[in-house]
């Protein structure tokens, strides 16, 4: 049996449906959700992660909550964590993955870089105006498509060689804002105009959903990102034997959001 916290998210509604359909029993954690719980209470977690063979550990940026008691609550389980790219950068802390490493469980740790979804975050602008606000128009990085990382989170909950891996998940090609931007106009069929951002127009927006030591590393990254934080990995090609899905795709499938 599978635990999948962080079910309702963009990598976890993909991995749950990935896992279902390859036959796996899987227990869905969500706040609210069929098996409810809470990351910050640990304890409200041990009715889904009793008998766990492995759990993926999706941890919201702004987790405030001490790690070890919820692996405590997956005792005998494989876990697949979620971490960053900027971990292995330098740029975000690493006392999740050194949690991890730490409990004595078998583990695996995904690094992804930059989400396609975080496209998201435009959907409105794009709904009311065809516009869409970024800092950095052309600073480019190899964003990953959230159903890739859940494909890969996958495969590591269902065979056990790839414990003790950290894999580095990216797209296939570097992307920037101004041609994220060309890729949602070419999925809604309507042109949408790009408006460069300020740094701090963008923190501000950040600062809603992520503490200022995220928000700041994360405007580093997007500004003036290093060799390795635009250097496309080969880990997904590797764990799933096909290439990694280009922005594009994403934007695609998506196009709803931003009709």
């Amino acid at each position: 049996m599978i635990v999948v916290t962080g079910a309702t998210g963009n990598i976890g509604q993909p991995l749950v449906a990935a896992l279902e359909s390859a036959g796996e029993e899987v227990r869905a954690v969500s706040r609210r959700g069929a098996f409810p719980g809470d990351l910050t209470d640990a304890s409200s977690l041990r009715p889904a992660f009793e008998g766990a063979s492995a759990v993926f550990l999706l941890l919201p940026p702004d987790f405030r909550g001490a790690v070890e008691p919820v692996l405590e609550q997956a005792a005998g389980a494989r876990v697949v964590l979620v971490s960053s790219q900027g971990v292995g950068t330098g740029r975000h802390p690493a006392f999740f993955e050194d949690a991890v490493r730490g409990s004595g469980l078998e583990w695996t740790v995904l690094r992804p870089g930059g989400f396609a979804s975080n496209a998201f975050q435009w959907a409105e602008s794009v709904r009311s105006s065809r516009t869409l606000a970024a800092p950095f128009g052309d600073v480019a990085l190899p964003v990953i498509d959230p159903a890739d990382i859940a494909a890969v989170a996958a495969a590591a909950l269902v065979d056990s060689s790839h414990a003790g891996r950290t894999y580095e998940l990216t797209g296939p090609v570097l992307v920037s804002p101004r041609d994220q931007a060309a890729a949602i106009s070419g999925a809604v069929g309507e042109p949408v105009r790009f408006v460069p951002q300020t740094r701090e127009e963008a923190r501000s927006a950040m600062l809603g959903f992520m503490p200022p030591e995220v928000a700041e590393a994360t405007l580093d990254i997007l500004g003036s990102p290093t060799p390795a934080e635009q250097r496309v990995s080969p880990d997904v090609s590797q764990v799933l034997g096909r290439p990694p899905r280009p922005f594009a795709d994403w934007a695609a499938r998506n196009a709803v959001a931003f009709k």
